[in-house]
């Protein structure tokens, strides 16, 4: 099988590659506009990188839809600082030119494997998130956090329709709150536009201080990136076509956490390191209004648990690590890179 995946440096992207590489005779072509995480790849016989711009290279593009049997478009924009103060380009990539890549696909007859997310559920009501039945509620215009959920939620409803007109074939995936190394970058944390575990992380080192907007009292799931990935390989083999047409929830539901929770525990976690553990000790929780932090335009979601029922009936799939051995994996990772 020969994939094409469009945002390939980013934190999906490079631990998707490295999985395919490790675990599969799957060919990769690679596109992306920065390939600062790709050097353990190269030279890698069976992955080739392209670098380009998904708003301009669309000969390039197409030539690889054409080659490709399937096609995982991971360009977008998925961080919530980034998408209140950008909100216009949110929409341009993590739609329009998503919305270019379902067309393509639909063009030439290849399987679209799309990441939908966690987000476009908004604040719906359901205490369990089930990928069929959920309603997808989001908040007031004048809250711009919810372009993002809006943007995808369109998305999954083109590629549905497309399916249903067109014959395309599809497959929607959800990650909630995926988490592991290379999520975000300590630049992003020093701008404070990184997510949560690598902004708490960067903030333990850095300031000794981490930030609780609203009080940290919002709940997530979080999910280990390495189980996350083994669930999209299942989705991309596909065995017997039981991924086809189907929307799925990657995350884990016994993981379900407050953000004040994760903080404590992230602190906990990294006073096991010696690099790490005079800073750990020394920091301290702040509360923060939104509105501080963020902007008023920022709004939020209370709580966030998905059934994956669905993956594991269909595809044999069920998530394992639990939260503490997830955030040591995460930390021993910056720790063993801290130290060099």
């Amino acid at each position: 099988m020969r994939l094409f995946i469009t945002g390939i440096n980013g934190f999906i992207g490079t631990h998707l590659l490295e999985n395919i590489l490790a675990e599969s005779d799957w060919e990769v072509s690679g596109f992306d506009v920065a390939s600062s995480n790709l050097a353990p790849f190269e030279g890698k016989s069976r992955f080739t990188f392209r670098r380009g711009d998904i708003f301009r290279d669309n000969e390039l593009i197409e030539a690889e839809v054409i080659k490709a049997d399937a096609v995982i478009p991971l360009a977008g924009i998925a961080r919530p600082a980034c998408y209140i103060k950008k909100p216009v380009w949110t929409f341009e990539l993590d739609f329009e030119q998503n919305l270019k890549m379902v067309r393509l696909c639909a063009k030439h007859g290849k399987r679209i494997i799309f990441p939908s997310t966690s987000e476009v559920y908004g604040m719906s009501g359901d205490s369990e998130l089930k990928e069929d039945e959920s309603p997808l509620t989001t908040g007031p215009i004048v809250k711009m956090r919810w372009i993002y959920s809006c943007s995808k939620q369109m998305m999954d409803r083109m590629i549905m329709a497309y399916g249903q007109e067109q014959d395309l074939r599809y497959t929607l995936f959800r990650p909630f709150n995926w988490v592991g190394p290379r999520l975000d970058s300590f630049k992003d944390a020093e701008e404070r536009q990184a997510r949560s575990v690598t902004q708490m992380l960067y903030d333990i080192l850095h300031r000794r201080r981490i930030s609780l907007v609203n009080g940290g009292e919002q709940r997530r799931s979080f999910t280990w990136v390495g189980d996350g990935i083994k669930g999209l390989m299942a989705i991309i083999e596909n065995k017997n076509g039981k991924a086809d047409g189907e929307i799925f929830n990657i995350g884990n539901p016994a993981n379900n956490y407050s953000v004040k929770e994760l903080a404590e525990l992230l602190i906990n976690e990294a006073k096991k390191f010696p690099n790490f553990r005079e800073a750990a000790e020394a920091t301290e929780l702040e509360i923060i209004p939104a509105s501080t932090y963020y902007g008023k335009s920022y709004d939020d979601m209370q709580n966030r648990v998905p059934s994956v029922r669905k993956m594991e009936s269909r595809l044999g799939w069920k998530p394992e690590t639990g939260m503490r051995e997830l955030l040591h994996r995460t930390v021993k990772w910056y720790a063993e890179r801290e130290a060099e």
